[in-house]
């Protein structure tokens, strides 16, 4: 197991961070790390790397614990930190020199960085004259530097454009075949298409802890509707397989059903039967986002 976390806590003054937190992380998982500004995720994420210490509870990185074994947790984590503290005046090679001279690495790992991060055309450029996506690439090959078995990335594609983005996450995605990567973002897209795995925390505590795989084939399904008039809720959940009615503004209603199949043709005959007009119908099957929005706007 790379990441053990167990019943961590954390405060700031009156301030309850974290309350009670518990997950772990297998090892070859990319695991996305989510919730709402504010929730603890980046303060999970500094005490994972020794920054901070917990106000109570334990973790283990790589098998060390992160109050006994600092100095080994810190051997075993790459972090790149929401803020990439970059040396701008710096010279990208020379930037990844100094930062393996820290961890004693061999210069041959130098070269096998850049090659992997996509840095070869920019290594004998300052860092200050690098894009925004050129730089997180640095900061990515300097997480990588010690050669960690756990990798963890807090908002590593915080402002990049659509195209710089694509790149990080193949980026990411590729280290992901031979690391652990925990993953803070705000972009479920990017989520849905790195992550193996995904943890929600909100106000503190984790809501949800789930497999991409199994939210992927969950079977149920939500369709919004409007009808021409107000339509009684008892009368709605007569329809099969409705587990839920709840009706959003005017005559909008949100249906959700526990199948798979497609139950616009029912909702639509239950219009007709009723005498009602079905002024527009849609399918929302519920994914990534519509659980994240459903978790943390309790």
């Amino acid at each position: 197991m790379s990441i053990k976390v167990a019943n961590i806590s954390k405060n700031y003054g009156e301030q309850e961070a974290l309350k009670d937190v518990s997950f772990s992380i297998n090892k070859g998982e990319i695991v996305g790390f989510l919730g709402p500004n504010g929730a603890g995720k980046s303060t999970m994420m500094k005490i994972l790397t020794t920054f901070i210490a917990p106000s109570s509870g334990s973790a283990e990185v790589n098998h060390f614990a992160i109050d006994r074994d600092k100095m080994g947790v810190q051997k075993s984590v790459g972090y790149l930190p929401e803020h990439n503290p970059l040396h701008l005046d710096m010279y990208v090679r020379e930037y990844l020199e100094y930062t393996a001279s820290l961890y004693k690495t061999p210069k041959n790992r130098i070269e096998e960085l850049i090659s992997q991060c996509g840095l070869k055309p920019e290594a004998n450029k300052k860092i200050g004259a690098l894009s925004k996506g050129y730089r997180q690439r640095v900061g990515l090959a300097a997480a990588l530097i010690g050669n960690p078995e756990v990798l963890i990335l807090d908002e590593p594609t915080t402002g990049l454009d659509p195209n710089q983005l694509l790149e990080i996450r193949k980026l990411i995605k590729n280290i992901g075949k031979e690391k652990t990567v925990l993953l803070s973002t705000h972009i479920m897209q990017e989520v849905e298409a790195i992550c193996d795995r995904v943890i929600i925390i909100n106000k503190g505590k984790i809501v949800a802890d789930k497999k991409l795989a199994d939210l992927r084939k969950s079977q149920q399904q939500i369709i919004e509707v409007e009808f021409d008039y107000r339509v009684e809720d008892v009368l709605l959940k007569q329809l099969p397989m409705v587990t839920k009615v709840k009706n959003t503004i005017g005559f909008v209603y949100e249906l959700t059903f526990e199948t798979d199949k497609d139950m616009r043709a029912k909702v639509f005959d239950f219009a007709h039967d009723n005498g009602l007009k079905t002024l527009q119908l849609n399918q929302k099957n519920k994914n990534l986002e519509s659980l994240f929005i459903e978790l943390t706007n309790k």
